[in-house]
């Protein structure tokens, strides 16, 4: 498993070293890449890989990295506090963004 150190240092390793380059945003029922003007559904991505940091002293410090390739080769990073989306994303996004989703979860 590699090791990707804190937050801002897996963002920089995912674009510079992984090809990650896009910022994307979380919608209620899709991602949104501002920079192109491009929204993707549900079904016009898939999470390639989730990183979950830990704040050491502050809950609040926790957030989701998930790595992104969409339909048409967009490769890009989302960032996610924890339970952030709860309540106002869809719930076929939540099943996409599913932890549990058998994909393997790393964790810093």
């Amino acid at each position: 498993m590699k090791d990707y150190g804190t937050l801002s240092q897996a963002i920089n390793k995912l674009k510079l070293e992984e090809g990650y380059e896009h910022d994307f945003n979380l919608l209620d029922e899709q991602i949104e890449l501002k920079s192109k003007n491009e929204t993707f559904g549900v079904e016009e991505f898939e999470v390639d890989k989730v990183l979950r940091f830990e704040g050491m002293s502050d809950p609040d410090d926790n957030a989701i990295l998930y790595a992104i390739t969409t339909t048409n080769n967009r490769k890009g990073v989302l960032v996610d506090a924890y339970g952030m989306y709860s309540g106002q994303v869809s719930q076929k996004m939540l099943d996409k963004l599913d932890l549990k989703d058998h994909r393997d979860i790393e964790e810093s």
